[in-house]
């Protein structure tokens, strides 16, 4: 007990204790945002793959749908894959890569020999840093690409909230 009570009050503790919370505080924070990252990279893919798929599948109009419950029934703890997210996805996918022409980049930087670079207005880290919720508002505030991005860039540079 004595030892206890010699460590709480011993500054040289107290400040390696402050360093190491504010380390792990660290720590978590660039996972999250390493998680967000290659979520939106799967989301980009996904929605290069709807596409493609709408333009040569003959599947009709519901494969969305049972798409989204094959999802959901084989990763039940992973949330994303409803319905509407899909939808989303594809929205999402549609919005930047209709509206800004591509230019042909280093794919490897995506993680993905098919995938294109969409953001060729955008730093690829600013593009998949930004959390996906803040994607989907941007994206049904702006009709205008050039104005998405500035809203992408204005996020990361000053960490906005939705609101």
């Amino acid at each position: 007990m004595t030892g206890n009570r010699t460590l709480a009050g011993n500054s040289d503790f107290k400040n390696w204790v402050s360093r190491l919370k504010q380390d792990i505080r660290s720590a978590q924070f660039k996972a999250a945002i390493k998680v967000n990252t290659e979520l939106l990279r799967l989301y980009w893919r996904m929605g290069a793959d709807f596409c493609e798929k709408q333009k040569t599948a003959s599947w009709g109009d519901g494969w969305l749908k049972e798409l989204s419950r094959e999802l959901m029934f084989e990763f039940p703890d992973m949330k994303g894959f409803s319905h509407r997210n899909l939808k989303y996805i594809k929205q999402w996918y549609h919005f930047y890569n209709e509206r800004i022409k591509i230019g042909q980049q280093a794919v490897a930087q995506l993680g993905e020999a098919n995938v294109q670079q969409v953001v060729a207005k955008i730093n690829e880290d600013v593009f998949f840093s930004v959390p996906w919720g803040h994607h989907l508002y941007i994206i049904s505030q702006c009709k205008d690409v050039d104005r998405a991005v500035f809203y992408l860039k204005k996020t990361v540079e000053n960490g906005w909230s939705r609101a």
